[in-house]
C-alpha cells in the first residue's frame, strides 16, 4: 500500500523507494532485490592530484548511464569538476587524462591507499569502450588521474608523507 505526502509516493513505512532497487517480500521472510534500473547507476570516481603525497578527492556521480564511452564520461567528469566549487583549485585545474577502477561493489580491496598498481591492461578503461563494455557497474569507484604522474610514481612507489 502506498500513501501520498505532496507528489511524492510513499511506501508502507512512510519511505521514499529508491529510483536503483526496492526489496520485496516474498516467501517466509526472505528478501529479494529486484532492480528497476541496470543502465543508470551511482559512480565514484577518485580524483588523484599526487600520488606520492596521496593527495585525492572522491565524487559522487549519480544516474551514470553504462551505455556512454569512457571518453565521453571523461569529458563530462572534467567538465563537472571544474563548476564544483566545493573543491580546491589544485584539482580543479589539473590534466587528468585516464581512468581506472579501483574497486567495485562487494569486491576486494587493494592494500594501495590511492590505487592498485597492479592489472593494469584489464583496469585501466579504454577510451572508444563503453563504461558497461569496461567492467563498469553500480558502486564502482574509479580513479581519475594523469597517466604521466602514474608511470612515475609506478617506477617508485614511494609515498613522502
Amino acid at each position: 500500500m502506498q500513501a501520498r505526502r505532496g507528489s511524492e509516493a510513499l511506501d508502507s513505512a512512510g519511505r521514499k523507494p529508491g529510483f536503483l532497487a526496492k526489496l520485496s517480500r516474498r516467501g517466509a521472510g526472505k528478501l529479494r532485490l529486484i532492480h528497476m534500473s541496470s543502465e543508470s547507476v551511482i559512480v565514484t570516481v577518485r580524483l588523484i592530484r599526487s600520488f606520492e603525497h596521496r593527495n585525492f578527492r572522491p565524487v559522487v556521480y549519480h544516474n551514470v548511464n553504462l551505455d556512454q564511452t569512457v571518453k565521453e564520461f571523461i569529458a563530462f567528469v572534467k567538465k563537472d569538476i571544474t563548476s564544483r566549487t566545493e573543491l580546491l583549485p589544485p584539482f580543479r585545474k589539473y590534466t587528468y587524462d585516464t581512468m581506472k577502477i579501483i574497486h567495485q561493489a562487494h569486491g576486494s580491496k587493494t592494500n594501495e591507499l590511492v590505487v592498485s598498481l597492479e592489472d593494469d591492461d584489464r583496469l585501466i578503461l579504454e577510451e572508444d569502450s563503453t563504461l558497461k563494455a569496461t567492467g563498469v557497474a553500480n558502486e564502482t569507484e574509479l580513479a581519475f588521474f594523469c597517466m604521466d604522474d602514474y608511470r612515475k610514481y609506478k617506477t617508485n612507489p614511494v609515498a613522502t608523507w
